[in-house]
């Protein structure tokens, strides 16, 4: 597979009267063509502040992206203003978002087929006619039963889940090279959320197209992606492929994630305590509060980076990454 996006010390800070909020604090990652990658972590550790940093999306003021690389193609897309037509032209052309919330995401005053046609007249040299032909080829892909009628409904016409099938076609409308689900089923019950999951995994994989999962469930991410990267305070705290953080967590929260997936016979776990202000961030490790296996070591010389264990398994723990073994 070929890389698609290499982000490279992304940080997003914002202004607060309280003082300054570092919203993501300095990640990095990659995005092959044609891979699931799952942002898995609690609400508030900076998935989607990530992810719309990328975009272009994050408001200023009060918010900034202060420093980082986002290498996508031979573009830099950080360097590019949020409405320049250069980002204009890959923003939901090449690479397109699928936001959690389809009624606020959605036109209550357009039609499905206004919307969506939209996207192909503004992006493709086509009608209006083949416009909204394709239209109804993307509805009918998504599910949405009798796509010919439904396409000239409005949103408000539609229940929760038909108008989150509107969004995905959306974002595939244009075959995109990636896509960015941002808890795109979150707001769904779990019947209709399990659908749309295999739908847009189906989707993705028939057209080849990228993807980046963001979710707090990891159970999701387990099922559908190829990698993972694991955010906590705003940082990526550990990464790898699926079979390696579900076979062998380094970090400990990520341990705490797995043991707050529902499985059969088990107990669900919460996780004790609450994350820390990204206003006055700890110079020691951020999940040292609430970490059961903390040491001596963790206070002294935590590990601030991700640091390669085996395989392309990473973690930012100072226990097992290697330099505290004899300890555990």
């Amino acid at each position: 597979m070929s890389r698609l996006l290499t982000v490279e010390g992304l940080t997003t800070e914002f202004k607060t009267e309280r003082g300054i909020v570092r919203a993501v604090n300095n990640i990095s990652y990659t995005v092959d063509s044609g891979e699931i990658v799952g942002v898995v972590g609690e609400s508030g550790c900076g998935k989607s502040v990530s992810q719309m940093s990328i975009m272009g999306l994050i408001p200023s003021p009060p918010g900034k992206v202060v420093a980082g690389t986002a290498i996508f193609g031979n573009t830099d897309l950080l360097k590019l203003k949020k409405e320049s037509k250069e980002m204009c032209e890959i923003r939901g052309n090449r690479i397109s978002m699928i936001f959690q919330e389809p009624m606020t995401s959605l036109n209550p005053a357009l039609t499905v087929n206004k919307q969506m046609s939209e996207m192909l007249l503004e992006h493709k040299s086509i009608s209006k006619k083949e416009a909204r032909e394709r239209v109804i080829d993307m509805l009918r892909q998504v599910g949405i039963p009798d796509p010919e009628s439904r396409a000239d409904d409005y949103p408000h016409q539609m229940s929760g889940g038909m108008r989150q099938r509107v969004m995905v076609g959306m974002a595939m409308i244009c075959d995109p090279a990636l896509i960015i689900a941002d808890e795109a089923t979150t707001a769904l019950d779990a019947t209709i959320q399990a659908q749309l999951l295999e739908m847009m995994n189906n989707l993705v994989r028939e057209h080849h197209t990228a993807m980046v999962m963001v979710t707090h469930n990891l159970g999701i991410v387990a099922r559908y992606a190829d990698r993972i990267n694991v955010m906590y305070a705003g940082s990526i705290i550990e990464s790898g492929t699926v079979k390696e953080i579900w076979a062998n967590p380094l970090h400990p929260y990520t341990e705490s994630l797995i043991h707050c997936v529902p499985q059969l016979g088990q107990k669900v776990e919460a996780i004790p305590g609450m994350p820390p202000s990204l206003i006055n961030r700890p110079p020691t490790c951020p999940f040292l509060p609430r970490c059961k296996y903390r040491q001596k070591c963790c206070f002294e010389d935590p590990v601030q980076e991700l640091t390669l264990v085996e395989g392309t398994h990473s973690t930012m723990c100072a226990l097992r990454s290697g330099g505290a073994k004899n300890e555990q």
